[in-house]
Formats: structure tokens, sequence, C-alpha cells
């Protein structure tokens, strides 16, 4: 069975394939260049050709069969729940997996995972994303609430774009902070030159310079060997945000590879959500839920002599 999916480009000007098969909808650009060949893609209304150079506020038509997207199976990957009851899933996201489904992670993922344990997900908000309200990136582990019907997804939705949840993250960073706490308040946007990083973008001419606004708080928790490390509360929800905001100061998160360089302490980025906070979409109480640093994070921690949060 066909389906449709209709995407509206805000700022891209790179080829029709690589933009499409950007978007997280779960096919490669081998497989935007054939649907494209074979007309199931239109630009503003008219077939367009995989070389199609896009431009600000094109609107994308992209015809899908049932053998275009990827299978989105249950599989047997551990899951670490924190809470669940009628409207929410709470789990603690271990690092090195990614979140749901896209081009180049067709399985292996959360999504799969949670669809395994709660198979009455399925369809919820969107085929490829069941649940799914926010994300962390592939080696960010830490808290993530998932919802469980299509009025809790729309209830927290609301609470994630009215900025009403508590966030907070540990980092270590290179380096030590000269102030104790601080408020980072730097536009980002697609890195013009890397399309697969992010970076502090100022506002320019053209809608492809133009940054989205992007707030960070942090605070200094202890210093030790050259590292800081600290408690990260993310007031909005930029892709890569603290990441990069970390890395604008000069203090990139320690293991980075993206945004600052390897590390001899870990393997992956020492990033960790480690409390969300958000009202119940049944009750509206407030609920918050937080989860320790994962084993090789206070290996590292360890090393530097530095005492975990709660030690």
């Amino acid at each position: 069975m066909a389906r449709k999916i209709q995407i509206v480009n805000k700022n891209d000007t790179s080829r029709l394939d690589v933009f499409v098969a950007s978007q997280d909808i779960g096919i490669t650009r081998s497989q935007v260049k054939k649907l494209a060949h074979g007309g199931f893609i239109y630009v503003n209304d008219v077939p367009a050709k995989a070389a199609h150079r896009m431009q600000p506020g094109d609107s994308i038509s992209v015809t899908l069969s049932s053998g275009s997207t990827p299978l989105l199976e249950p599989q047997d990957i551990p899951l670490s729940i924190l809470y669940t009851d009628n409207d929410i899933l709470v789990i603690d996201k271990p690092a090195g997996i990614v979140v749901h489904p896209s081009a180049g992670h067709p399985s292996n993922t959360l999504v799969n995972a949670i669809l395994f344990s709660c198979p009455e997900l399925r369809g919820v908000s969107n085929n490829l994303r069941p649940g799914i309200v926010h994300r962390l990136d592939k080696d960010t582990s830490g808290v993530m609430v998932i919802a469980k019907s299509n009025a809790v997804h729309n209830a927290l939705a609301t609470q994630w774009k009215n900025r009403s949840v508590k966030k907070k993250y540990l980092a270590l960073v290179t380096g030590e902070l000269h102030c104790q706490k601080g408020l980072i308040n730097c536009p980002i946007g697609r890195n013009p030159i890397n399309r697969k990083k992010m970076a502090i973008v100022t506002h320019g001419r053209s809608a492809q310079t133009n940054g989205r606004s992007a707030q960070t708080k942090y605070q200094v928790i202890g210093y030790r060997n050259d590292h800081s490390l600290i408690e990260v509360s993310p007031i909005t929800g930029r892709t890569h945000q603290i990441r990069v905001h970390l890395a604008s100061m000069g203090h990139p998160i320690t293991g980075d590879m993206l945004y600052g360089k390897r590390s001899q302490l870990l393997n992956r980025q020492f990033l960790h959500a480690n409390y969300l906070g958000f009202h119940h979409p049944s009750t509206n109480n407030w609920v918050g839920f937080s989860t320790p640093l994962p084993p090789d994070l206070k290996v590292a921690l360890d090393q530097l002599g530095l005492n975990s949060p709660g030690n």
C-alpha cells in the first residue's frame, strides 16, 4: 500500500536525493534516486530528478510503496525500564544505539527494542518513530520518555514545545571553565561546510545562513587534570545543542569525535541525561526521573580522581 510524505524545505540548497535521504523517513539515497527516476518524487508539484538543486521554500512530495521503507520489526534488545504505566514508558537509554530507524540505521534501534517490549506502541504518532517524543544522540545515554498513545504523545509534545520540561545532563569537558555557572545563548544551524555537523550560525542575508535560537545553562561541579565536570540544563532542544555550545566556548565534551577529539578516558562523548521532569499527561502531577552515570563514565571520573555526583 502506498503512502505519501510531504516535506517543506526550510533552508537547504543541496541535491534532492541528499536532502530527502537526510529527512529520517527511512529511505537511502539510492532509494531516493530510484523513486525520482520512477516519477514518485515531486518538487512544487512537478516531477523532479535526483540531481535537482533544492531551494528554500520548496515543497517536496514523496510517494512510498510498502517495499520502499524498512520493515519496522520488534527486536529482542535489552531495555532498562525506569517506570511504566498505561500512558508512558520511561527508560534509561544506553550509549551506542540510535533512537529510531533512518537511512543507514534501518534496524537495531531503540524503537525496535521498544516494540519488542511494548508491541501495542506500533503506529503511535509515527510509523517509523512510534511513541518517540524526544531524542538523544547515539552516543548519549540517559532518561527518555515514550508515549503509549497519540493523545499522550500530543500532550508531551506540547510540553516540549512550551519548554516546560526540565532536562539535566552531566558532561565532562576539556579544560577548566573559569565561570562557575553561565548561560550560553548562541543560535544553532546546519554547518554549511559539513552537513553532518551543526554549528553556531549568526543571522545572515539568506535562510541558509540563519541559525535557530538556542540557550543552554551550565554549572561547574568540579575540576581535575584539565577537565571540568558540569551539570547542563538545555532550555531549547536543537540538534547537538549541548555539544555545539560547549565546543563553541573552547571546552568540547570529552570524547566527542565530531566537535572535539578522541580521549584516552573513554570511547564516546561524556554526556549523560541524568534527569527528566514533566507533568504527567493524565494526572498533570509533576513527575521526575533520574538515572546514575553508567559504568564507562564512572570509570572515566575515577581515572581523573573526580567523584560521581551523589557519591
